[in-house]
């Protein structure tokens, strides 16, 4: 690979870091032609970008942007590396898994994650990963949360509406039963106009 060819891959291994909050590196070392090709798809369709890549040039990648804040990350760059970038967090741990479980293996193998600003080291990390909440699934719990109090108030009005319009239920009978004194009460007033 000559020098031109290097820096355009650090471009754009740069441009995915930069692009994407998430992503997994992972070694595919042992994995068959059709197997990383399998493994490809089910990316694809789960809308998740894998690149394999020499781990010095994405070392040097992840240095030119911030090298700091990726410094937990180099010690996975080892083997042969394939990342895999994603706007969901648990995507990629959830197609690994089921990758092996199809496979009835342990490939590829989780080396290290960065998710939202945190770093994941190991393959252990990987059954955490699955169980991450997405953005998504957090606002949802969220307004749950939220109209949950709100539903009770409501259920509790509707409730005690319910409660009041029983209790007036045995008054209605006494305000009919006084009805029939109102007419009494018109035949004096109509009495008086004539006496005058």
């Amino acid at each position: 690979m000559t020098p031109a060819q290097k820096n355009e891959v650090i471009e754009v291994l740069k441009e995915k870091f930069s692009q994407y909050n998430n992503f997994y590196i992972t070694d595919t070392e042992s994995l068959t032609v059709a197997q990383v090709t399998n493994l490809r798809r089910h990316c694809f369709d789960k809308q998740v970008e894998m690149k394999v890549a020499k781990n010095t040039l994405i070392k040097k990648a992840l240095e030119s942007l911030d090298s700091e804040k990726y410094s937990g990350i180099y010690e996975a760059l080892n083997n042969v590396t394939a990342l895999m970038f994603s706007e969901n967090p648990k995507d990629p741990a959830v197609i690994i898994s089921s990758f092996r479980k199809a496979a009835k293996g342990e490939r590829p193998v989780l080396k290290a994650a960065f998710i939202n600003g945190d770093i994941y080291i190991g393959d252990a990390q990987l059954a955490t990963l699955t169980k991450i909440k997405t953005k998504n699934e957090l606002i949802g719990e969220v307004i749950g949360l939220l109209q949950s109090p709100a539903k009770r108030v409501i259920a509790a009005l509707l409730h005690n509406a319910e409660k009041g319009s029983e209790a007036a239920a045995p008054e209605a009978p006494a305000a009919e039963a006084s009805a029939p004194e109102a007419p009494a009460a018109d035949a004096s007033a109509s009495e008086t106009p004539a006496a005058e």
